[in-house]
C-alpha cells in the first residue's frame, strides 16, 4: 500500500474515528493509527465475568454522540452498517438516597409532577424553557473552534437572539455552581438530588463553576434525547465503524503506538509508526494527551511557548474506576421504581456528592461514594442470559494516588493494589445494598477495573482521568489546556483533538467533528485568500 495520506489521524478514540470517517468521506485519503489491536478507545465491549454477560467495559451512554454533529454527519451510514440504539422512553434516570428516590421521565412534567413543593414544578418548567432559549447559543459554542472569527459570531448572535440583560444571565448562570443554581431556584431537595451527581460526568463536583449551566443541560439532553445505548453493547458501535471507515477507504494502523510526528519547515508532513512513514499533504491530526503530544511525539524545537504552556497548565481530575457485575437474575430495589430506570445514581445531590469529592481532592477513599448504577439490560436484555442481569458501576470521586481512607477503614499503603481495589469495591456494593435489599445473593460474577487500570488501558487517562484532565472553568472552553487556537499547535498542518480539548470529555465526538469540517469548509477569511491566489494565478498565466 501507499504510505502517502492526505491526512494522518493518531488515536482512534471517538474523535479520531469521527475525523478520519468525515475527511475520508470528502474524498480525502486518509490513515487512522491506534497503538491497541481495536479502534474505540474508551469506547468497547467484552465478556468481563462469566460467558454470555457482555458489559460495556468503560463508557456506555450515548446521548452526546446523538445530540451532536458527529452523529448528524455520520448517524445514518453508522445504522446503516448495524449500529442499533435501545433507549429509554418512561424513566430515563435516578438518584436514590437516605431522603428517598427521585425520578426523572423523559416526560418533564410527569418528572415535576412528583416534587414535593407546587412552586418546584412551575421552576423546572422555567428552567428546561430559558435552557431551550439559550441552547442555539451554548451548544453553538461547544460546536466551534472558539477562535476569534467564531468567537465574535456566537456573542454577535446571542446579543441578536436573547439580547443584552439575558446574555448577562447566561454568564452569571455559567460562572455559578449546580449547588448555587438549585439553591437559588428550588424549594425542595428533588432537582438537585436528581441532577447534581450527573455534574460528575461532566468533570464536576457540585460547588465548581459552570456546573450551574451544565446542571440544565444534562436535564434538557435527558428529557430530549434520553439515555442511548447499543443494542448487543458497546464494541457493536465500534463494529459499525469500522466497516464505514473501511468503506470509505481508511487505512487503519493498529497494533503499534506512534513514534514521532515529523516537522519540516515549520509543517507537520508525516507520522512514524511501526517503522513505517505514513506522510500526510494536508493535515495530522492527534488525538492524544496533551503531555505526550508535546512531550513525546514532537521535538522540543518544534513545541512553541503556547505548546509548553500547554503541558505545564493541564492537570488531571479525579481518578475513575469502573466496577461490573453478573447477576444471575436482575436487582430488585427497596423502591421497585427504580427496577425500570436504566441509570440510577446512589447520592442525595450536592451534599453526598460534594462530601465525596471533596475526599478525593484531599487524597482520601470516600466514606460514602456516589455511585452510578447502569442497568443495561433494561433497555438491552441481550447483553445476559436469559432472566439474568448485567450492571455497570462506575465511580468518579477517586484519589489516583490515596493516601488514606475516609472511613479509616482500608489500608492504601502501596495506592491501587488489586487488595485495595477488592476492599473498596466491597464497600460500594455495601452502598448500592442499602437501597437494593440482596444485590449480593445476586452476583455471579465481577470485574474491577481500579484508577491504574484505566491509565494502563488507554494512556490518555492521565493518573486514572477518563476525562482529559480537570473540568473547571479555567480549564474549558478557550482555557482548555490542549485547544490552542482553534486545536491548532503551533506546528502548521497539526492539529490537537480529543477530550484534553475543546468542548472536552464525552462522546459526543466534538473536537474530530469540529477539525474536520473546518478542514473541509475553511473559515472565510481563508477562502477569501485562496480565492485571490487563484485569481493571481489565472492573471500571471
Amino acid at each position: 500500500m501507499s504510505d502517502r495520506f492526505d491526512a494522518v489521524v493518531v488515536g482512534a478514540g471517538i474523535n479520531g474515528m469521527v475525523a478520519a470517517a468525515e475527511l475520508a468521506g470528502a474524498g480525502w485519503r486518509v490513515a487512522l493509527v491506534d497503538e491497541h489491536d481495536r479502534i474505540g478507545g474508551f469506547i468497547a465491549s467484552d465478556e468481563l465475568t462469566l460467558p454470555g454477560y457482555t458489559h460495556d467495559t468503560f463508557s456506555s451512554w450515548h446521548p452526546l454522540f446523538m445530540a451532536g454533529g458527529a452523529y448528524a454527519a455520520l448517524g445514518a451510514d453508522l445504522h446503516r452498517h448495524g449500529l442499533v440504539y435501545r433507549n429509554a422512553e418512561g424513566p430515563v434516570t435516578a438518584s436514590v438516597s437516605e431522603r428517598g428516590a427521585v425520578v426523572a421521565d423523559r416526560d418533564p412534567a410527569a418528572t415535576a409532577a412528583t416534587f414535593e413543593h407546587p412552586e418546584d414544578a412551575a421552576a423546572y418548567a422555567a428552567m428546561l424553557t430559558q435552557l431551550e432559549r439559550w441552547s442555539p447559543h451554548v451548544f453553538g459554542a461547544l460546536g466551534s473552534r472558539l477562535g476569534g472569527t467564531d468567537a465574535a459570531r456566537l456573542g454577535l448572535g446571542a446579543l441578536r437572539g436573547l439580547g443584552r440583560a439575558e446574555v448577562v444571565e447566561l454568564v452569571r448562570v455559567a460562572g455559578q455552581s449546580g449547588r448555587g443554581l438549585v439553591r437559588e431556584r428550588f424549594a425542595g431537595h428533588e432537582v438537585d438530588q436528581l441532577w447534581a451527581p450527573w455534574l460528575l460526568h461532566a468533570g464536576l463536583a457540585p460547588d465548581q463553576a459552570t456546573g450551574g449551566l451544565m446542571l440544565p443541560v444534562m436535564a434538557f439532553t435527558m428529557h430530549a434525547v434520553g439515555l442511548p445505548v447499543v443494542e448487543g453493547g458497546a464494541g457493536r458501535f465500534t463494529e459499525a465503524f469500522g466497516r464505514l471507515l473501511a468503506e470509505r477507504g481508511v487505512e487503519v494502523v493498529l497494533g503499534a503506538p506512534a513514534e514521532r510526528i515529523e516537522v519540516q519547515d515549520g509543517l507537520a508532513v508525516a507520522v512514524h509508526v511501526g517503522g513505517r512513514r505514513l506522510s500526510a499533504t494536508k493535515a495530522v491530526l492527534a488525538s492524544t494527551a496533551t503531555g505526550r503530544l508535546y512531550g513525546d511525539l514532537l521535538r522540543p524545537e518544534d513545541v512553541d511557548d503556547g505548546g509548553r504552556q500547554a503541558v505545564v497548565r493541564h492537570r488531571p481530575g479525579r481518578a475513575a474506576a469502573q466496577l461490573h457485575l453478573a447477576l444471575d437474575r436482575p436487582l430488585s430495589w427497596a423502591d421497585s421504581r427504580l427496577d425500570a430506570v436504566p441509570l440510577v445514581h446512589v447520592s442525595n445531590g450536592s451534599d453526598s456528592t460534594g462530601v465525596a469529592c471533596a475526599q478525593a481532592e484531599a487524597g482520601l477513599l470516600p466514606a460514602e461514594p456516589t455511585v452510578v448504577v447502569g442497568q443495561q439490560t433494561v433497555l438491552d436484555p441481550t447483553r445476559a442470559p436469559a432472566g439474568g442481569a448485567t450492571l455497570w458501576l462506575q465511580l468518579q470521586e477517586l484519589p489516583w494516588a490515596p493516601t488514606g481512607d475516609a472511613a479509616g477503614e482500608i489500608d492504601t499503603t502501596g495506592g491501587w493494589t488489586p487488595e485495595v481495589a477488592d476492599a473498596y469495591a466491597d464497600r460500594v456494593l455495601a452502598r448500592v445494598e442499602r437501597y437494593a435489599p440482596g444485590l449480593g445473593d445476586r452476583v455471579v460474577g465481577r470485574h474491577i477495573i481500579s484508577p491504574a487500570g484505566l491509565s494502563a488501558a488507554n494512556a490518555n487517562a492521565v493518573q486514572g482521568d477518563p476525562y482529559g484532565g480537570a473540568a473547571e472553568l479555567d480549564q474549558s472552553l478557550l482555557w482548555r489546556p490542549g485547544t490552542g487556537t482553534g486545536h491548532r499547535t503551533g506546528v502548521a498542518r497539526l492539529f490537537h483533538i480529543g477530550a484534553f480539548t475543546h468542548p472536552g470529555p464525552g462522546l459526543g465526538g466534538g473536537s474530530g467533528h469540529i477539525v474536520a469540517q473546518g478542514l473541509l469548509r475553511p473559515p472565510a477569511a481563508q477562502r477569501l485568500a485562496a480565492a485571490v491566489r487563484s485569481k493571481l494565478a489565472a492573471v500571471r498565466s
